[in-house]
């Protein structure tokens, strides 16, 4: 029987990712109380501020100054899928959307052509800890689709399909599962094209359980991230900070070690084109990276039209999108 596991990495900051997966990054900071301003309720001396991923004490300011996050920024060329599992963020971007989302709920951004966003984290809670936990991956765009129309769609955690059984629970963020069927993806998203077989699943196993994820089709490629606990899959053993690229053709049989697993799956098959990445522009060559700059220079990707770089919005707003 051939070994299922093609190649064992160890995850870094962020994760390797295969093709259509451009990146991935996971996201745990326990945060200390949160202030008026829902920043955090501590000293912020020693850190790098605008540019502190430090993990200090814990957590990380990274481009906040006053609340942790990622104030406005572009993008072009690619998808952005955010799940969130404990904390929240607050979004805003350059066509006036905006939302508050977390607890278990995924956004799911279009750049295409462009667009401008911030990513904040609101540390809601002015008594005791905000730890906000939170994956973002961001997936290719086929070159035919790179300058399509940016979109925004939230999938709240309610609405999200789980699937069950043998000591597993299933998140289906995309990709059918045992009969779920996810959520509908952006129209222009990779995910939505006919045999893309995209797939992004969040396992969570209890002690000793399993689940037996099915075949996809051929060509497609399939990369487990083991980030809590640890596993065993056709004979080896895998412990949280590694990941493992698999056979995806055939069933492949994920077993629970005695403290249980947490893990991330990434399918797809390989969009196949050149990619040519500079910072938050992902094209397929040179002169398209060129083009993205000289048209955020001309056009800030629609401008900003809030009142500053970095919107929070009240403690009590509560999870919506407009």
């Amino acid at each position: 029987m051939r070994d299922p596991v093609l190649e064992v990495v160890p995850l870094g900051m962020p994760w390797p990712t295969a093709d259509p997966f451009l990146f991935c990054v996971h996201h745990l900071d326990h945060y200390p109380a949160g202030d008026e301003r829902l920043g955090p309720r501590a000293s912020l001396a020693g850190r790098d501020i605008g540019m502190d991923f430090s993990r200090r004490d814990g957590w990380s300011m990274y481009h906040g100054t006053v609340v942790p996050g990622f104030p406005q920024h572009p993008h072009r060329g690619f998808e952005t899928v955010t799940y969130t599992r404990r904390g929240f963020v607050d979004h805003s971007d350059s066509l006036g959307a905006t939302a508050r989302y977390g607890l278990g709920d995924v956004q799911w951004l279009t750049a295409g052509a462009g667009i401008v966003h911030a990513e904040m984290f609101p540390l809601l809670d002015g008594e005791g800890p905000n730890t906000c936990e939170l994956f973002q991956i961001w997936m290719n765009l086929p070159a035919s689709r790179k300058m399509a129309d940016p979109y925004f769609t939230m999938f709240w955690a309610e609405d999200v399909p789980v699937v069950s059984g043998d000591g597993a629970v299933v998140t289906v963020i995309a990709g059918a599962l045992d009969g779920a069927e996810p959520l509908a993806a952006p129209p222009d998203s990779w995910a939505a094209q006919p045999g893309a077989d995209v797939a992004i699943w969040h396992l969570a196993m209890s002690p000793s359980g399993g689940y037996v994820l099915p075949a996809a089709g051929a060509g497609t490629g399939r990369t487990l991230y083991v980030f809590e606990g640890a596993i065993r899959v056709g004979g080896r053993d895998l412990t949280a900070g590694s990941g493992a690229l698999v056979r995806a053709e055939e069933p492949l049989d994920v077993a629970a070690g005695a403290g249980g697993a947490e893990v991330l799956v990434l399918q797809g098959r390989p969009i196949g084109e050149p990619v040519a990445q500079y910072g938050p522009f992902v094209m397929n060559d040179r002169a398209g990276i060129e083009q993205a700059f000289a048209d955020y220079r001309r056009t800030g990707f629609g401008g900003w039209p809030w009142p500053a770089d970095d919107p929070v919005h009240p403690r009590d707003a509560g999870r919506f999108a407009r």
